[in-house]
């Protein structure tokens, strides 16, 4: 990422924290995207808020980009799994056990998918498919 864009996707981090709606933050990572078309933590992120403004589809299709582009990237793994269950596709075990060896053999990873789940129940009480993941991974 150049530093212009490193810059505009921390602003949208910023936002995203500052409990900005995912719907007006999705344009502005998209814009980040397009300028950043191989980063993976920007294709994360843009899947992790399509998934809270109920766009299953659009958060499949950028997880599947972001475990392209990182295939050890956890968060990817957890928003790919939950697009996959929220679009009924096949192969969810496969992305759960991986992020599972992640975490045991990490704890800070550990740590930062439990952080980020809690966010998306803050953020969307009552998330099914994100309790399926969680109940998987953390209990």
């Amino acid at each position: 990422m150049t530093k212009t864009t490193e810059t505009l996707f921390e602003q949208g981090l910023e936002r995203y924290k500052a409990g900005e709606d995912p719907e007006v933050l999705i344009p502005v990572f998209k814009d980040i995207r397009d300028r950043a078309p191989k980063n993976p933590a920007v294709w994360t992120s843009l899947a992790w808020l399509y998934l809270l403004a109920d766009k299953p589809k659009s958060a499949l299709k950028a997880a599947q980009r972001a475990v392209k582009c990182d295939k050890n990237a956890p968060q990817a793994r957890v928003n790919l799994a939950i697009a996959m269950l929220e679009t009924n596709t096949k192969g969810v075990r496969q992305h759960i056990e991986i992020v599972q060896q992640m975490m045991d053999m990490d704890s800070q990873i550990r740590e930062d998918v439990e952080e980020n789940i809690e966010d998306g129940f803050e953020r969307k009480p009552g998330w099914k498919s994100l309790q399926r993941v969680k109940t998987w991974l953390l209990e």
